[in-house]
């Protein structure tokens, strides 16, 4: 029996960004605990914190600080005990957490495929030479670039109503979205469609959303274990192995996708080149305990394959 839940009076509070997709993996987590414990939604408070990475939006993340950007905040406030636990989208989350944090929790995962996203077209295939695309993510516009070289590809930020008012004012004709996103806004209608892995590989994570907490707080601990996703943190162990053995910083364009079939992991992974000129890859399956491994030696061995001066512009 958890002691001292949390009431209307004292509530636990649940720190997030201020988006419209933050805030909705927030209220799911909410709603879960809440469902959990038997407990009423004013048992708790969404805290909004305005991150540095939500602030800035003329400029490509990168040159900012990368993905760290949209935590730092939140992490802090966590620390500080300003908040008690803090929801994120994993695909946002670098491999290691501040020092006294602990991110061991999981809902579990939607859609991990990117959305191809335009009012002209129907999918990347469709795409006229020259056809300019949108996208702030380092990684799909190093897939765009070496997959599709007779594209062009302009810096694109926003959220889903900013991209699709950027559409119709021409500054790009198509550009791209998570399918879990879409779908947690009950917004699956603004794709044309799902982009399959093999013509874009997720990012690590994606899909997954992520509760953090304090390590030394343990009423936390035992309320986020009865909401926890077994299946999920197996699908993440090997992605986020794979990522932290490449480059935890997330400044490197970087694809992972894990599925499982019966007891055995299926593990596809890929690191590129910024402008695509170069990708290096790898598959691998194992039993699903192996995860973790499985990640970390696709990493290794991915690393052997990189040339001298393939991550130069590090």
């Amino acid at each position: 029996m958890i002691a001292n839940l949390p009431t209307p009076a004292q509530p636990l509070r649940i720190g997030t960004r201020g988006s419209p997709l933050a805030l909705a993996q927030a209220y799911e987590t909410r709603d879960r605990l809440s469902s959990a414990f038997d407990l009423d939604q004013e048992a708790f408070e969404i805290v909004v914190i305005k991150t540095t990475g939500d602030k800035v939006q003329d400029r490509p993340l990168k040159e900012i600080g990368g993905k760290g950007l949209f935590t730092k905040e939140i992490e802090e406030a966590l620390t500080s005990g300003a908040i008690d636990i803090a929801v994120h989208s994993m695909k946002d989350m670098p491999s290691a957490q501040p020092p006294g944090l602990t991110l061991d929790t999981y809902l579990p995962r939607e859609d991990a495929r990117d959305a191809f996203v335009s009012l002209k077209y129907q999918s990347l295939a469709e795409l006229p030479e020259g056809t300019r695309v949108g996208s702030s993510s380092l990684r799909r516009r190093a897939q765009l670039l070496h997959r599709f070289p007779h594209l062009e590809v302009v810096e694109f930020r926003g959220n889903v109503q900013t991209r699709l008012r950027k559409l119709s004012e021409e500054v790009a004709s198509a550009t791209f979205l998570a399918m879990a996103g879409l779908n947690r806004l009950d917004m699956a209608h603004v794709a044309r469609s799902a982009i399959a892995p093999e013509d874009m590989l997720p990012a690590v994570a994606q899909g997954a959303i992520g509760i953090e907490r304090r390590a030394d707080d343990s009423r936390a601990a035992e309320m986020l274990a009865a909401i926890h996703d077994h299946g999920t943190a197996t699908l993440l162990a090997a992605e986020r192995a794979f990522l932290a053995g490449l480059d935890g910083s997330c400044e490197t364009p970087i694809g992972g996708l894990a599925e499982i079939t019966g007891g055995t992991l299926h593990l596809r992974g890929e690191v590129l080149r910024p402008d695509g000129s170069e990708v290096i890859s790898d598959a691998r399956s194992g039993p699903v305990e192996d995860g973790a491994e499985i990640g970390r030696a696709m990493a290794a061995f991915l690393l052997t394959q990189a040339g001298r001066d393939f991550f130069s512009w590090r």
